[in-house]
């Protein structure tokens, strides 16, 4: 746990940040909380996994584990505590869930949705299966535990590829993401791999937001210009990147590369922050999206569940889909590992 004045040093590396005097009054009215909640997790035996969308507040004070969806599912997979947190969104508390079903799950956050997540029903799928009974369905983890269940693959932004690939049949259907859906294609064909993928309609509402245009204006301004993107951008926007990845990808690649460089990042601003927060130097230019999901999650709501959680709170799963979900997402880690 940090103490406030570490606390306070991290915030204010942010560039979303307030004053230092307002930043300092903020840093010491939260300590209590954030030491209340630290209490809690020794009382409750419990574990706090956040994404890195996630207001940072959370990461650095309370958080224990901090990634995106692949490391946190390791993290869940390989927690000894009986309680998982999980500040994130729903559907990444159903794969804690599914990896531990004798264990309670809560969410925290209070809009919890997301809209890839949201695009698809277990029906639709199963209507999918009944038209397409030669392919394999590959799911990305931003399904819920139901529509897991119906599929035969679970992937994440940083093992999609590898997986496609691996897959030893050539008929794929991708689901729900069109645009991550799109890069694979663009990816195979570059790998030489031939396979006929289908797509259904779905896409992250935060990431589609990025326009292609923007990067060559910001090159011609900026020429020491490094673009990353997520690969759930259009295609149109991760073609002209430097680099594609998951969020850990493109937080560790960063590690690696030049202080006092321009950076555009394309995907969500909490790994700004992050990177803000950690790797202070780099200079990132052009505007990143915030998730209103994700920014649900706030100290209050973990103390809530920690304290008097309602029963929405806790990841309930029907024990006949969490046999099909278990081994949708433990085929992804046989692929993957």
């Amino acid at each position: 746990m940090q103490t406030a004045d570490q606390l306070f040093e991290t915030l204010s590396r942010l560039r979303f940040g307030v004053d230092e005097e307002n930043l300092r009054a903020y840093v010491e009215g939260v300590m209590p909380l954030v030491e209340e909640i630290q209490d809690l997790k020794r009382e409750k035996n419990a574990i706090i996994l956040a994404h890195t969308y996630v207001p940072p507040i959370i990461l650095y004070s309370v958080a224990d584990k901090v990634g995106d969806s692949y490391g946190l599912s390791k993290d869940a997979l390989a927690a000894t505590e009986d309680t998982i947190v999980f500040s994130a969104v729903r559907f990444m508390g159903e794969t804690a869930k599914i990896l531990n079903p004798g264990k309670s799950v809560l969410i925290p956050g209070t809009d919890a949705g997301c809209t890839l997540a949201d695009s698809i029903t277990a029906d639709e799928v199963r209507a999918l299966r009944r038209q397409h009974p030669e392919h394999v369905f590959v799911c990305y983890i931003n399904t819920t535990a139901a529509v897991k269940a119906e599929c035969d693959v679970c992937v994440t932004s940083s093992n999609v590829y590898d997986i496609i690939e691996r897959i030893e049949s050539d008929k794929i259907l991708f689901l729900p993401d069109r645009l991550m859906g799109a890069n694979i294609i663009a990816e195979m064909a570059e790998r030489g791999v031939q396979k006929e993928i289908l797509l259904t309609d779905g896409s992250c509402y935060v990431h589609e937001e990025f326009d292609p245009n923007l990067i060559p204006s910001l090159r011609e301004s900026y020429p020491d210009l490094y673009v990353m993107a997520h690969p759930e951008c259009r295609p149109e926007v991760v073609s002209q990147a430097d680099y594609a990845g998951s969020t850990t990808q493109m937080f560790r690649a960063i590690a690696s590369m030049e202080e006092n460089r321009n950076y555009l990042m394309l995907t969500e601003c909490g790994l700004v922050s992050r990177i803000e927060a950690e790797m202070p130097g780099r200079n990132f230019v052009g505007t990143c999206q915030l998730c209103k999901y994700m920014k649900s999650n706030s100290l209050e709501g973990i103390r809530r569940v920690l304290t008097s959680p309602r029963e929405e709170d806790f990841v309930q799963i029907d024990p006949s889909v969490l046999e099909g979900a278990r081994s949708c997402v433990d085929a992804m880690f046989r692929y993957a590992e």
